[in-house]
């Protein structure tokens, strides 16, 4: 079981993502032949799946080297990026190379950001191997480091060569990660497909059992629908790229306000998700019915939906406004009018947003 889905970037070279139910490295071959190779992973990701990519690099490519980071989200800043980088330079790895990021988001971005940057801009291939990672952070070209202040806050578009994914990785991932993923797929149907909203509804239970061919679908389906709009808005210029950011707004700055070590990456959008859509509803555009529908779909899938103890609500706010989609006119979020229709509000009043959260945080 084999499926493609094309990412064709408005002025950019397309690439494929492939998808197969077993890893298969061999369709690494093309991109790796006769080229130094920088794999960059974890130590959880590389007694997975090194070895059977090391069988395919030492007979193909002219030489490579493993650079393992460190697990988990606070360890995508400046230190990791540097330790690359250094990694790349003792090894006199030229313009060349190739970069391959094993592991899930936190690898892929900041193996996406060090291939952007080293000598001004080396190849990338993207293998990721969480859920959240295959259906969001691997395809578009979004790549990024931490900082304590703000999430994703340094960074460059730049477009991977290859994703290449598969359905057994996920056999590995821990039930929390599966369900961290599945945030980031509830928001393709919420923001541009309805029908792949009701699809999901309709099978929860073979996606919570880990149905290879309903998994296969979903992950396509979202890429797809993120293909469709990247190619539209590589950076996010005219806007329509800002959708894929439904829940974030709100879900980084849980993630700031508890420093990295608390809600995943995923679980902290699900919990934005429902913020953001009980707003739309407290503004009159969005029914309650909805509302309910998506709170019911994320907690079938194991996601929060409740904003964690401990965050203050000044704390959050300063958060907010230091998004990096907001520009000088004031906050930008991301809305609902219906379940598979979103909307971009660039001037939100942060008075409203103070009165809003409110009922999150108490007078």
């Amino acid at each position: 079981m084999i499926t493609e889905v094309r990412v064709s970037p408005q002025g950019k070279p397309s690439y494929s993502v492939i998808i197969s139910e077993t890893a298969d490295f061999s369709y690494l071959i093309p991109f790796v032949r006769n080229k130094q190779i920088l794999v960059v992973s974890n130590k959880t990701i590389a007694n997975l799946y090194l070895l059977l990519l090391e069988n395919v690099l030492k007979e193909h490519c002219h030489q490579w080297q493993l650079c393992l980071l460190q697990d988990g989200e606070t360890y995508k800043n400046s230190v990791s990026l540097d330790y690359i980088y250094e990694t790349l330079l003792r090894q006199n790895y030229t313009r060349d190379c190739e970069l391959i990021a094993l592991g899930g988001g936190v690898i892929g971005d900041i193996t996406g950001f060090a291939a952007a940057t080293y000598q001004r801009g080396v190849s990338v291939i993207q293998i990721p191997t969480t859920l959240l990672s295959q259906v969001d952070s691997s395809v578009g070209g979004k790549t990024a480091i931490n900082h304590s202040l703000g999430k994703n806050m340094i960074g460059a578009f730049f477009q991977p060569r290859l994703v290449y994914t598969a359905i057994t990785f996920l056999k590995t991932l821990p039930a929390r990660e599966f369900s961290a993923g599945m945030a980031e797929v509830v928001k393709y149907g919420c923001i541009v497909d309805y029908n792949f909203f009701v699809w999901l509804e309709k099978n929860i239970d073979l996606i919570n059992a880990h149905d290879p061919n309903v998994l296969c679908y979903a992950i396509a389906k979202a890429c797809e629908l993120k293909a469709q709009i990247v190619s539209l808005d590589e950076q996010e210029k005219t806007g329509v790229r800002a959708l894929l950011n439904l829940g974030h707004t709100f879900g980084h700055a849980i993630e700031c306000c508890q420093n990295y070590v608390g809600l995943k990456h995923g679980e902290a959008v699900a919990v934005g998700m429902v913020m953001a859509t009980q707003l739309s509803h407290t503004l009159g555009n969005l029914d309650g019915k909805d509302v309910s529908r998506i709170k019911d779909l994320l907690k079938a899938f194991h996601l929060p939906i409740e904003i964690p103890a401990l965050i203050q609500k000044p704390d959050f706010i300063a958060a907010m406004l230091r998004d990096k989609k907001n520009t000088t006119k004031g906050i930008t979020l991301i809305l609902l009018d219906r379940v598979g229709q979103a909307y971009i509000e660039n001037n939100f009043s942060q008075q409203v947003l103070e009165v809003f959260l409110d009922c999150y945080f108490g007078l």
